[in-house]
């Protein structure tokens, strides 16, 4: 097919006029003096539709700030971040650096780092499926060895910032505590149930985990801190899909 450019013109425009006053030049209607307005209510429409988009993708960030300044605020990075792919999956990615950079937000420093623990939730939750192993495949020999394949959905997560004690705060039926400073640390992942988890860790399970992302046998990892926290959580979540003791990769 032949790239047309009238089309993409016409399509740029089209575009642009969704986060301007007035409505693309070349619409008709039988009333000439209703193109403002019935462009003017499609234009709500989509706004109104990626703003509730943008909420439920981050959905404490939403609750931290009120429904009211969300809407507000998710119409200046919809306008300059609209999406540019039909599987809208993956939009939102820029979210939080745009909160990083959001004067009306500054006083709110935690937010981006909220937003992208919000955002690795998402990614979890659509990430491959895969079964998890049984726990006696770790019963070998040679255990320092062992390489372990985490599920598809194992994403580590961290923050200078309490970001994760403040998610977990405005989780359902969540006990509000004081925060503790941070850094902090998590572990995101989708259970065999579909439930997606944010469990925080301890930073010696986090370089243990951050160990065996990367394909480091047991042994190495162990070298770091006590891989017994860290293989627990693995297990209990059904989070090891195969093992490996074959040749250094």
């Amino acid at each position: 097919m032949l790239h047309d450019p009238s089309h993409a013109k016409t399509e740029a425009a089209f575009n642009a006029a969704l986060w301007g006053p007035a409505p693309p030049a070349g619409l008709t209607a039988p009333d000439a003096n209703e193109i403002a307005q019935r462009f003017k209510v499609y234009r709500n429409n989509v706004q109104h539709s990626l703003t509730r988009a943008l909420a439920a993708r981050f959905p404490v960030i939403e609750a931290l700030v009120g429904p009211a300044f969300f809407t507000a605020m998710a119409r200046v990075y919809i306008a300059q971040s609209p999406p540019q792919d039909p599987v809208m999956l993956r939009w939102g990615a820029s979210f939080a650096g745009f909160l990083d950079g959001f004067p009306p937000v500054a006083h709110l420093p935690f937010l981006g780092d909220v937003a992208r623990l919000e955002y690795v939730r998402g990614r979890a939750c659509h990430a491959a499926d895969a079964d998890p192993v049984a726990p006696e495949v770790l019963a070998v020999a040679d255990l320092e060895s062992l390489r372990l394949t985490l599920h598809p959905s194992a994403l580590l997560f961290t923050s200078p910032l309490p970001a994760v004690q403040i998610w977990q705060s405005h989780q359902t039926g969540a006990a509000r505590a004081p925060l503790l400073p941070g850094p902090d640390y998590a572990l995101i992942a989708r259970q065999p149930d579909f439930t997606v988890i944010v469990e925080r860790i301890e930073p010696d399970t986090f370089a243990v985990l951050s160990s065996l992302c990367d394909g480091e046998t047991l042994g190495f990892a162990a070298g770091k801190a006590d891989p017994t926290p860290a293989l627990t959580l693995l297990l209990r979540h059904g989070l090891i899909i195969d093992t490996d003791t074959g040749a250094p990769r």
